[in-house]
């Protein structure tokens, strides 16, 4: 299924809006709740921008584990395993911004997952 904007879903870790959707690119708003952490995951078809807009953010990419603010970014290129946690006890917010050939929920691989859903 392709995304189209206004697209949304609630996951066991918080939630993802879909805010733009072109040919090659998919813009998301994706909230993280305190305490939560998304599946370990790569995809085949795309690559990740993202911008942490609230909060702080352990950031897992490849090997390298890193803690990022507010107003700071991460790249994460296809087929390398990434997620991002919540940590703390506050909201946390980043921007997704995705760019490749297949955009959609198809192209998740996941490695390891706390919400059972490998």
């Amino acid at each position: 299924m392709q995304y189209k904007a206004g697209d949304s879903d609630k996951r066991p870790w918080g939630t993802w809006q879909v805010l733009d959707v072109g040919a090659r690119h998919v813009v998301k708003r994706i909230a993280v709740e305190p305490g939560k952490i998304l599946s370990l995951q790569l995809h085949h078809h795309r690559d990740e921008h993202w911008v942490i807009v609230k909060g702080i953010a352990t950031v897992t990419v490849g090997d390298a584990v890193i803690t990022k603010k507010e107003n700071e970014s991460v790249f994460i290129p296809r087929e390398t395993a990434h997620r991002i946690a919540n940590d703390t006890n506050a909201p946390m917010e980043f921007i997704e911004v995705q760019t490749g050939d297949l955009l959609s929920e198809d192209d998740i691989v996941r490695l390891e997952d706390a919400y059972w859903r490998v």
